[in-house]
């Protein structure tokens, strides 16, 4: 069995850590059970057999293990780029274009007015003209008109020719029109009313003007209809078949294969190592904080070894079988692999924790594995928070277990809690119809799941690790153990006592909060010890003689003293818990025999009797149970005794044996308190008040009136069989 073969291995990495110590043995197979939950988690982040790439022939057939329904990015990212190219550019008119084009026309009237004004000799006029202009390429000839020209002339150009250029350069001009309209301004040049020998001045300039187009290229909106293009394209659904060929045996893989590959779980990309790194920091980080609190809040489970190792197994498990749920695909993938956590058994785990460590540790495992169940579920928030209330119902459901069938009716509960749980959460993510239902469907698988781990891992858990849990305690409660058999065939009087003994111990544990149950199971086999010499023991001394009669005081004490012994080797024989054989222990301490103490000094004609040789050599009472089924055992076995039980007698005897066995410091290792000792003295005097209730004492005259009424009767009974 897997199981065996984990727990052995397990013990064995612990045997070998115990040789280097305490804390080194803790580190030891602490770090096993971490790397091996991290490795099982982070399976996901691996990158499969199959290594294709695009461009890449395929080696073989591949298909589709199971069908599917995805958006696909490629595909999605392709369409968007061919919408982008279809959306055209976006052009605007630039107003500043013309007047930077008028601005360059007046440069060289400008110069030349400079000139006229500055020199007055025509032939220095006309080598500075020649030398300003020289880059507007004008002739000669009209170098010497100008010269000669006036303000108002060099204005009367300037204004119509600026008029030309405004004329022409209106509205949305191309690139490719600037040369069609530089013709069309050198004709309404030429068409100007002004003397001819002007005109090849403002062509020249016409010329050499730089001009720009207006309509201008307008990057800001071109984006902006382009992202608006991208989207308005919907997300492309691809559906693959169960079975459907995704790429063929020799044919080149395209990033559409690779996708379709990627979605199946047929293809990893390279190792994620920043996601594996993140993903074990948050598990450091959950393992840290779950130890913390049991180091701040469970001192004592802390410090128990067998009880870290638990935990930590549970742990493990649950992932194993996490992983197990995550990798079923039914029906729609799409919708299945949104809801396929909610199967994840995180109550198992919780229920397990709670009857097998503790319940509040139990509450705080399940946030624990709760996070961990939406991680494996796929980063879903919704798991994790249908696992925490379906932990949290498994620990209430188990938290007062009071008999075996409390396990099955868990069921039942957990199933309600998941499925409020996920119609809840199904509202609230806006969950379709299809997920919501698949989600509820699930919830109640789930609900059985955990009930059926949790019975199933118990008993393997409770041997595995020695733990006594109230499912092993119920068991032993059953009549037909066969130590309670034999008890009742072979010691009758004992088995009654330990019935009464039983209702005396539960009733007071539970006036004090102890442990009910274990109370009341070890006082069922507290005296078991008695099958090996029963007669012994005066209950079951019924119409016979007492051996003890015959017997030494010493070898009587002696023999009473062994039932203790014969007790544990008969509960070890068995199989019994360890909790219920330190009952058996522990339940006479070091009492005095004081019968055959009193009885030895009464033979000693007034030498000392040593009083260490009539009591029990036994543990005193080392928990409030072992104390209470003492008490219960004392208090029972000397009520008998009393010549006339009334109400008073039994209370002053029952004070006294408590009193008894507080004086002679039997009670002092048991952690009971003062008020804890009132209140079982008040528990023990209300079972004893029902049981030795007095009865009402019928008067001669009713006697005789119900004997004949009893004979009328049968005489009428025979007449009617008659």
């Amino acid at each position: 069995m897997a199981w065996q073969w984990l727990v052995g291995q397990l013990r064995s990495l612990w045997a070998r850590g115990g040789k280097v110590g305490l804390s080194n043995r803790r580190a030891l197979w602490g770090g096993v059970l971490f790397f091996l939950a991290l490795a099982i988690v982070a399976v996901d982040f691996l990158p499969q057999k199959l290594d294709l790439k695009v461009g890449q022939p395929s080696p073989r057939d591949i298909k589709a293990p199971q069908g599917i329904v995805y958006e696909s990015e490629v595909l999605t990212a392709r369409a968007r780029e061919e919408a982008e190219r279809r959306v055209e550019p976006v052009y605007r008119i630039d107003n500043t274009v013309t007047d930077k084009v008028v601005e360059e026309a007046r440069i060289p009237f400008q110069s030349v007015r400079q000139i006229l004004l500055e020199t007055s000799e025509a032939s220095l006029r006309e080598e500075r003209l020649k030398t300003a202009l020289s880059g507007w390429e004008v002739d000669n000839s009209t170098i010497k008109v100008l010269a000669s020209a006036g303000q108002d002339t060099l204005n009367r150009l300037e204004e119509g020719l600026i008029q030309i250029i405004r004329r022409h350069m209106q509205g949305a001009l191309a690139q490719e029109a600037l040369e069609s309209i530089r013709g069309k301004m050198l004709a309404d040049v030429e068409a100007l009313s002004i003397e001819a020998k002007y005109k090849s001045f403002l062509a020249a300039i016409v010329r050499k003007l730089e001009l720009k187009p207006t309509l201008v290229y307008d990057v800001a909106a071109t984006l902006q209809r382009r992202e608006k293009a991208r989207a308005e394209v919907a997300p492309v659904q691809v559906t693959i078949r169960q079975g459907e060929k995704i790429v063929g045996d020799g044919e080149i893989v395209t990033e559409e294969d690779i996708e379709a590959l990627q979605k199946l779980g047929l293809l990893r990309p390279e190792t994620p190592w920043r996601g594996l790194v993140g993903l074990g920091l948050l598990q450091g980080v959950l393992v840290f904080l779950m130890l913390f609190y049991l180091r701040t809040f469970k001192r004592k489970i802390y410090g128990d070894d067998r009880l870290l190792l638990l935990l930590g197994l549970l742990w493990v498990v649950f992932l194993v079988f996490s992983r197990g749920v995550t990798a079923i695909s039914l029906g729609n993938p799409s919708e299945m692999s949104r809801v396929i956590g909610y199967l994840i058994p995180v109550a198992a785990g919780s229920m397990l924790t709670a009857i097998l460590v503790d319940a509040q540790v139990a509450s705080v495992f399940t946030v624990f594995l709760a996070l961990e169940a939406g991680i494996l579920g796929g980063n879903y928030f919704h798991i994790t928070a249908a696992g925490i209330v379906s932990g949290l119902t498994g620990v209430y459901c188990v938290n007062h277990l009071d008999q075996r069938s409390s396990l099955a009716r868990s069921s039942i509960f957990i199933t309600l809690a998941n499925m409020l749980a996920v119609l809840a959460l199904g509202l609230l993510l806006e969950h379709s119809l299809l997920e919501t239902s698949l989600g509820l469907g699930l919830a109640v698988a789930n609900g059985v799941l955990s009930a059926v781990l949790t019975i199933g891992f118990l008993p393997f858990l409770e041997n595995t690790f020695g733990i006594t849990t109230a499912v092993k305690l119920l068991e032993l409660s059953n009549p037909n153990h066969p130590l309670l058999k034999r008890l009742l065939l072979e010691a009758p009087g004992t088995y009654h006592h330990s019935l009464l003994v039983a209702n005396l111990a539960e009733a007071a544990a539970d006036a004090i909060g102890a442990d009910s149950l274990l109370a009341r199971i070890g006082a069922y086999y507290h005296d078991i010890g008695k099958l090996k010499r029963p007669y012994f023991f005066i209950e079951n001394q019924v119409g016979m003689e007492n051996p003890h009669d015959k017997l030494s005081p010493s070898l009587s004490s002696l023999i009473i003293s062994c039932h203790v012994k014969d007790g544990l080797e008969l509960a070890r024989e068995f199989g019994l818990p360890s909790v219920v054989q330190d009952i058996i222990a522990q339940h006479h301490g070091t009492t005095l025999m004081s019968f055959f103490y009193h009885k030895a000094c009464e033979k000693s004609r007034g030498l000392e009797v040593d009083e260490e040789e009539f009591r029990y050599e036994t543990p005193k009472p080392q928990t409030k149970e072992a104390a209470i089924v003492m008490l219960a055992d004392s208090v029972e076995a000397g009520i008998r005794a009393l010549p006339k039980i009334t109400p008073n007698r039994m209370e002053g005897f029952v004070r006294r044996i408590i009193k008894e066995k507080l004086e002679d410091g039997q009670l002092e290792n048991s952690d009971l308190t003062f008020r804890d000792l009132a209140l079982i003295g008040d528990a023990f005097l209300k079972v004893l008040n029902g049981i030795y209730h007095s009865r009402v004492e019928y008067p001669e005259v009713v006697l005789r009136e119900m004997e004949r009424r009893r004979g009328r009767n049968g005489v009428l009974h025979k007449q009617s069989a008659g």
